[in-house]
């Protein structure tokens, strides 16, 4: 059902996109800078997906880059100039945007070109949760023939002149999107509002409760591999109570010893146990007392990407881990 959006929504939207993020999926401070600049600009609208004809022309938005590079810089007028551009080349009216996947940031990516340029914000993800390539969060268009994609960026540091606009065309949402990603999220991050007076434990317990998550390990961190960002990713390890994660951007695996625990598409979040909301990856200090969140992918709405072999298997090359048969199994 269409509604309007409001500020109170996009905090809801930060909370629980960051549980969402796992570990990644953009910066607490910046979805805080667009959530303000979204309740500036207007009034962003939800729809569903079938709210809105099954021909129409959706764009897919997202913000792009390892969390733990510096001098990166997204100013909120990007997100509307990079939608501008792909809107010039499209030959129909684009009806709606999704985001490319829920994040601390980037639940509500789509909110300040909707209040902007009037179109609808879809509540539906290329992905539930964050990752790190762009085919886990392509729907599974990536090797559909004759499948196009028009693609616009926007952004870059303005100090140091890297600042960049880019149009690309070549090949590569019902059937294939995570369908009502965004209320997920929402719903996610309402709840743990709700119980952060009563203290850590019971934020933490309140994400379990609304997701059907568990506490898999906690402990001390103990970083085993030290990020070092690569190839535009952010790489490492580090354990927790003996389970060991390991990322690529986001978390992408838990394993404690041989046993595979969790793997991507499930959701795996590192909780703080000061505050309860989650720690991201580049904040993790040695020691830190962590709560690893869960939630296996069958409680989870789920895109076509999420299996996309040819995804997977780039996220295997890369990280030297195995994805596809723990997610197939």
């Amino acid at each position: 059902m269409t509604r309007n959006l409001t500020h109170e929504d996009a905090v809801d939207g930060i909370w629980g996109g960051s549980v969402l993020a796992c570990g990644g999926g953009g910066w607490v401070s910046h979805g805080e800078v667009m959530a303000e600049a979204a309740a500036g600009a207007g009034t962003p609208v939800l729809a569903s997906v079938d709210e809105i004809p099954d021909d129409a022309l959706v764009v897919t938005v997202t913000a792009i880059g390892a969390p733990g590079a510096s001098d990166w810089e997204i100013q909120p007028g990007d997100y509307v100039s990079a939608l501008q551009l792909v809107m010039d080349r499209c030959q129909a009216p684009v009806a709606a945007v999704l985001t490319a996947q829920n994040g601390a940031s980037t639940t509500i990516n789509g909110w300040i070109q909707s209040a902007k340029l009037g179109v609808k914000v879809l509540d539906a993800a290329g992905d539930v949760r964050a990752h790190p390539t762009g085919k886990l969060g392509g729907m599974g268009l990536t090797d559909r023939p004759g499948y196009t994609t028009v693609q616009a960026v926007a952004g870059g540091n303005r100090k140091l002149h890297g600042e960049l606009r880019l149009v690309a065309e070549g090949t590569i949402v019902t059937k294939h999107g995570a369908i009502g990603a965004i209320t997920y999220a929402l719903n996610l991050g309402h709840a743990m509002r709700a119980a952060q007076g009563s203290g850590a434990r019971a934020v933490i317990d309140a994400a379990c409760k609304e997701t059907g998550g568990t506490i898999i390990a906690e402990g001390p961190a103990e970083i085993t591999r030290p990020m070092r960002t690569h190839g535009g990713f952010d790489h490492g390890a580090f354990t927790v109570d003996g389970l060991e994660l390991r990322y690529l951007n986001e978390y992408m695996t838990a394993d404690r010893g041989d046993a595979r625990v969790a793997t991507y598409p499930d959701v795996i979040t590192t909780m703080s146990m000061k505050t309860g909301r989650p720690a991201t990856i580049s904040e993790i200090r040695e020691g830190d007392r962590l709560a690893v969140f869960h939630v296996h992918r069958r409680h989870l709405p789920l895109s076509s990407s999420t299996r996309d072999r040819i995804a997977l298997a780039e996220v295997e090359e890369i990280m030297g881990v195995e994805l596809i048969k723990p997610v197939e199994a």
